[in-house]
């Protein structure tokens, strides 16, 4: 168990988010960011003094942006800063953890210049366990592979045959170049056995020239 991750009491009803499209963070993954913009700057620096937690979230590219931004999703993923560092041009370059998933229960008053929300975990609260759904492992690596080849992506294969399952679909799901409803389907997913399988199905779509969602696969 991550001595550093919250205990579902822990998790803060109220947390800052950063909205970013096509930047997708899973719960166990890690995403580095190259923060430079004041509001964010702010952000990072209260969440480091706050719990180190925030929130990722993408904008829908179907929605008009509003005074505010982009109209988000209504599912992201809380995130915990496991490590950071200072440049000397004055940003910061921060690796977030993915704790658990979070749905948007209303957004809330700005703070510093960056946006708030309400979260709701409770459908996601399983996301602090250690991952136990079973992984598909060679059907999805039958998949990648004309995938890597269609995008010419060169790719130690020892090292993606080596990872476990969990970490095989959590490593591609948030690095692979997809769309973004394409990537807040893989985190909508309701079970890591499921978000395999969205996966399998985009890594197939794409590596044959693109294709809808199926709708049982679509972001809400």
């Amino acid at each position: 168990m991550d001595p550093f991750q919250p205990a579902p009491e822990q998790l803060p009803a109220e947390i800052a988010i950063f909205p970013l499209s096509g930047a997708l963070l899973l719960p166990g993954g890690r995403l580095p960011l190259n923060i430079f913009e004041p509001r964010y700057l702010a952000m990072t620096l209260d969440s480091l003094a706050q719990g180190r937690l925030f929130g990722m979230i993408q904008g829908d590219p179907s929605k008009p942006r509003t005074e505010r931004g982009s109209v988000t999703y209504g599912v992201g993923c809380l995130g915990r800063v496991s490590s950071f560092s200072e440049t000397e041009d004055g940003r910061l370059l921060v690796t977030l953890t993915g704790v658990l998933r979070f749905r948007v229960a209303e957004e809330i008053e700005m703070r510093r210049g960056y946006r708030r929300v309400r979260a709701d975990y409770c459908a996601y609260l399983p996301d602090l366990d250690p991952p136990v759904d079973p992984v598909p492992h060679a059907e999805i690596l039958e998949a990648l592979r004309p995938y890597f080849a269609a995008k010419g992506i060169e790719a130690n294969w020892s090292a993606i045959e080596e990872m476990s399952g969990p970490t095989l679909v959590t490593t591609l799901a948030m690095v692979c170049p997809f769309a973004i409803p394409e990537k807040q389907a893989l985190l909508e997913a309701p079970t890591l056995t499921e978000r395999a399988a969205t996966l399998v199905t985009l890594l197939r779509m794409d590596a044959h020239d693109g294709g809808d969602l199926p709708p049982d696969a679509r972001p809400s």
